[in-house]
């Protein structure tokens, strides 16, 4: 399995110097993940070295909190997506999940989904899992089909436990085929990530740090 083929590498830590950005973005770059996942402020530098590779851009979108609002949210998207990124990491507002306000988090997602899909541009949709019921995990994978959007994602790696096999197993029952899931955070090894894609997941969120232990000796 080329397990590198399915990484989105995180290079998101705030306190990363741009030197240290350079370097994560290499790395990915190094072990020919499928996209450097970046803070916008790097995705101009992403662009520049990944151009020629077989690896893309994609960015996150109101990272960590998801709390800026629909306007905001779409303007962002807006940008992004006029920037050359393939796809956007959304962070859905969990507390309004959470407070069942889901005719709100739905406003959210569409807007951003349909500012993205105007210019191409994918749209991942963020849960922070660990915050939510089972249930509510269920409602989100619905909301989000509804609103078009391309995956469901479990985790921004900044709050709770990351992508569990319970967690992953919701958004893949739910999604029953209708849109791809992305388990992200809580992956340190190779085998962790396999049994993750062997339950049917299409794409891993793993932090820079992880990606060597993942991809093994597997480089240039």
């Amino acid at each position: 399995m080329e397990i590198n083929r399915y990484l989105d590498h995180a290079v998101l830590k705030p306190e990363f110097t741009q030197e240290e950005a350079k370097a994560g973005i290499q790395m990915g770059i190094d072990y020919h993940v499928k996209t450097v996942c970046v803070r916008p402020c790097d995705i101009r530098l992403a662009q520049e070295m990944c151009r020629g590779t077989d690896t893309l851009v994609s960015c996150v979108l109101d990272f960590p909190h998801g709390s800026a609002g629909k306007d905001a949210k779409e303007a962002l998207a807006r940008i992004y997506a006029g920037m050359g990124v393939v796809e956007i990491d959304m962070v859905m507002n969990f507390g309004l999940a959470k407070s069942g306000e889901w005719d709100r988090v739905a406003d959210e997602i569409r807007a951003v989904v349909n500012a993205a899909h105007a210019q191409g541009v994918g749209v991942k949709v963020i849960f922070e899992t660990s915050q939510l019921t089972t249930e509510e995990i269920r409602k989100g994978t619905e909301v989000c089909i509804e609103c078009g959007a391309d995956f469901v994602k479990t985790s921004t790696g900044f709050l709770g436990c990351g992508a569990t096999m319970e967690s992953v197993k919701t958004m893949i029952d739910a999604a029953g085929g209708r849109i791809k899931v992305k388990p992200s955070g809580g992956m340190s090894d190779y085998e962790t990530a396999k049994a993750f894609v062997d339950m049917g997941a299409d794409r891993l969120g793993v932090g820079v740090a992880f990606t060597p232990a993942i991809c093994g000796k597997m480089i240039k």
